[in-house]
């Protein structure tokens, strides 16, 4: 999650300076604050996170040190396979985050059955990245998804229509799960090369290796 301060500027005998940052991670804007605090020039510091919640500078300490060990900087990547000969799909998902001062990836998949076409394996594939998020304990954060079907990405974001009945079912599903997890998506569309990794997840679920593994990354 990230922050951005604002504050007001003391002037001797005219009115205060507003002045607001950039976004900042927490430990950043919590010292960037505190500095401020020092200078004693600084008044009504707050910061606000990208989920539109605000924060004095006690509540931004106590946030931090309660929050220290959740999971945070959530990246995403989905994909999914289909076999028309036995409509199965394999779903694949990774997730990157950190976690204190730690990071990891956890790479899993699953292979369901009774999918109509690619595009449906492909809607069924984001929505269990999101179950897995959910079994992680992630919410309540900005999220990226990142994924190759464009059809997906743009439609969850508005700019696409999606007039078939099945596929709007699964942006149904996508987006109460979503809501649920009160969890703020931005997506990016990546080449089938950037998404390798993901892919291969799906293929071997078709194949029926089942995956689940959680990595610390150095």
């Amino acid at each position: 999650m990230k922050y951005r301060l604002e504050w007001d500027f003391k002037m001797k005998g005219s009115d205060n300076v507003h002045f607001s940052s950039d976004w900042l991670e927490g430990e950043a804007a919590l010292s960037v604050g505190e500095e401020l605090e020092r200078t004693g020039k600084a008044v009504d510091i707050s910061f606000e996170d990208e989920l539109g919640t605000s924060w004095t500078l006690k509540e931004m300490r106590k946030l931090l040190e309660e929050t220290e060990e959740d999971p945070h900087d959530v990246i995403v990547y989905f994909d999914g396979g289909f076999q028309k000969e036995t409509y199965e799909a394999g779903l694949g998902a990774v997730v990157f985050f950190k976690q204190g001062k730690k990071k990891y990836r956890v790479r899993a998949n699953e292979k369901i059955a009774e999918m109509e076409t690619n595009n449906e394996a492909e809607y069924a594939s984001m929505y269990f990245a999101l179950s897995l998020l959910e079994e992680y304990g992630i919410s309540s954060m900005p999220c990226e998804f990142r994924g190759d079907s464009q059809g997906v990405l743009k439609q969850l974001e508005g700019e696409w229509p999606c007039y078939e009945e099945v596929l709007n079912k699964w942006l149904d599903r996508i987006e109460k799960k979503l809501e649920d997890l009160k969890i703020k998506p931005s997506y990016k569309v990546l080449s089938r090369n950037e998404n390798k990794e993901a892919d291969k997840l799906a293929s071997q679920a078709l194949d029926g290796k089942k995956i689940m593994a959680k990595t610390q990354l150095l």
